[in-house]
């Protein structure tokens, strides 16, 4: 990776400009090499949306330049960068590019204080490399973890680029009857709210309760600064607090894992939403209404998750939670006719937020794109706000209304598309209920690279399936487990390293299927349904490398298995 300029840094003239940043709080984590650094993805289409976010640019022109490094250079003259911490303490500024043979392109960088003075990082100053692909990412380094920042991100452009009048971000006033009037419509249905009430009774009585969520990276809190205290999950927690001043504890679980469906979401309910028995939950919250596209099943397992939830011990009500891409991209229209057939409360952030999205202010607008979304993907800490306050007025509602009439839930009803992941539980190496035989064969290892999440009230990361099987490198024995079931799904792990090969499924001796860990391209866990029966029987499961892949490395994070 270079870099450092090679040419003194000149005054430069007022050029065009449009912000990809602005006001930005960034989140600051520990990452390799004993660096603390807040890292934020420009690759997969992410430039061209901050572009359109914050900068308002809508010209194609320029949009279509982002997409590439060569486009990049011609289009920019140099990145002008501010930030402002709490402490004073200054940073390093990167701006770096992916590679198209090796995973890291040229990388250019700055020092920069943090009283809020911009620094120009231009272009032809640094030496560029020729592998460069596409923009990767910034990033912020700094000597210490505990740091409150916020960045200012800018592109100065090339003479004959016209950057759009800057506009600012909208400010969002919470006590006004507009955003009390979008929360509203955040409420999609009540449903059945007698499990809710049920939950409110027993916490004003005081009992102990457990309000929980599972979903991908929104209920991780991406997006959020601080992780574990501005994300959704959080302020619903303790907005339930307030709300009905519970007498006795209430637990909080914080399930979320980036880039993963529901297909696996209901493999981690073990591990991570009920603790292997450690939490018995009153209110479960799911949140995968933009992750579950790489849900294989289409939507048998959403169900699931949704049946698994229903009928755990203490009956908690469960709340189906769609939120939504900056492109007003959810699955509503897969996973909401679920929720209506068990008639469970639904809340819909697109419901509240994407139509004043298009309003102009003096139409009523309450919050712009710009200012709800931290990227693409994600909100940012108004957003998770917005959030928080949809579900939290589901609450008030279901406490100050009737019952609103209709069917009720009922978990034991048969189910709307299919009963086959109605009870996954987990095996890894250290849980096996189910009295599975196995034989790690070559699989020996244990893989300590692995994708790693903030859980519950935590600001540090916890390892994904850390009690995994993996093979490095060598040894011709192929993992085997002879284990009775219905269904089966295996969970790998996916990266880019090139030391990571590809292999072969077997069940009773037919081949299943090929898994190729770096098609992804990340550190992430990827589940795949292997085994799916009408009824139970033994099967023998085995996995090994793939011809032409002996020399690599492969790691099985665990099994998903229905009895």
């Amino acid at each position: 990776m270079k870099m450092g300029p090679i040419a003194p840094q000149d005054p430069v003239r007022q050029r065009q400009f449009y912000y990809v940043m602005l006001d930005k709080m960034i989140s600051i984590f520990p990452v390799p090499g004993g660096k603390n650094a807040s890292i934020i993805f420009a690759n997969d289409g992410r430039l061209k949306s901050a572009s359109e976010l914050v900068g308002n640019v809508t010209d194609d022109k320029i949009l279509d330049l982002l997409a590439t490094t060569e486009g990049v250079r011609k289009l920019i003259y140099g990145i002008g960068v501010s930030m402002i911490t709490d402490t004073g303490e200054g940073a390093k500024f990167f701006f770096d590019q992916n590679g198209r043979e090796k995973p890291e392109g040229t990388s250019i960088s700055t020092e920069i204080t943090g009283d809020g003075v911009e620094y120009l990082v231009p272009f032809d100053a640094y030496e560029w490399g020729d592998d460069d692909k596409e923009p990767g990412q910034f990033r912020f380094e700094f000597e210490n973890i505990n740091v409150t920042a916020t960045v200012n991100v800018r592109f100065y452009l090339n003479d004959g680029f016209v950057a759009p009048p800057f506009e600012g971000i909208d400010k969002v006033d919470p006590s006004s009857q507009g955003y009390r009037d979008m929360i509203a419509q955040g409420v999609m249905s009540l449903g059945d709210t007698t499990r809710l009430k049920e939950v409110f009774k027993r916490a004003r009585a005081g009992e102990d309760v457990a309000i929980t969520f599972i979903g991908g990276s929104i209920t991780q809190g991406a997006g959020s600064n601080p992780i574990n205290k501005e994300c959704y999950t959080y302020k619903t927690y303790e907005g339930f607090k307030k709300m009905f001043d519970p007498k006795g504890k209430v637990s909080y679980v914080k399930a979320g894992v980036g880039g993963t469906p529901s297909e696996l979401g209901m493999i981690r309910v073990d591990k991570d939403l009920i603790k292997f028995g450690e939490i018995e939950p009153d209110i479960v919250v799911i949140e995968f209404a933009v992750n579950d596209a790489g849900d294989e099943t289409g939507g048998d397992c959403y169900e699931g998750l949704v049946r698994r939830c229903l009928n755990m011990k203490k009956k908690p009500a469960v709340i189906l939670l769609f939120s939504v891409f900056v492109d007003d991209y959810n699955l509503e229209e897969r996973l909401v006719p679920i929720g209506e057939y068990y008639n469970l409360p639904l809340v819909s952030v697109k419901s509240a937020v994407t139509k004043q999205f298009y309003l102009k202010k003096d139409e009523g607008r309450v919050i712009g794109k710009n200012a709800f979304f931290y990227d693409r993907y994600h909100p940012a800490n108004i957003g998770h706000t917005i959030m928080s306050d949809c579900i939290l007025k589901l609450f008030e509602r279901a406490d100050k209304e009737d019952i609103p009439a209709g069917e009720k839930t009922d978990a034991a009803k048969a189910p709307m598309r299919s009963d086959s992941f109605d009870m996954i539980n987990l095996i890894d190496r250290a849980h096996n209920d189910f009295g599975a035989q196995i034989e790690p064969g070559s699989f020996m290892g244990t893989d300590t690279n692995l994708q790693a999440c903030q859980m519950d009230l935590s600001i540090e990361s916890t390892p994904q399936f850390p009690d995994n099987w993996a093979r490095f490198g060598s040894g011709d024995e192929p993992f085997r487990m002879k284990v009775k079931c219905k269904t089966l799904l295996i969970v790998y792990k996916d990266s880019n390293s090139p030391d990571e090969g590809s292999v072969d499924v077997y069940v009773d001796g037919e081949f299943v299927r090929s898994i190729n860990p770096r098609e992804i391209g990340w550190i992430h866990c990827n589940p795949y349904v292997i085994v799916r029966e009408n009824e139970s029987k033994e099967h023998l499961v085995e996995i090994r490398m793939k011809k032409g892949f002996e020399d690599k490395n492969f790691t099985i994070l665990g099994f998903g298995i229905n009895a």
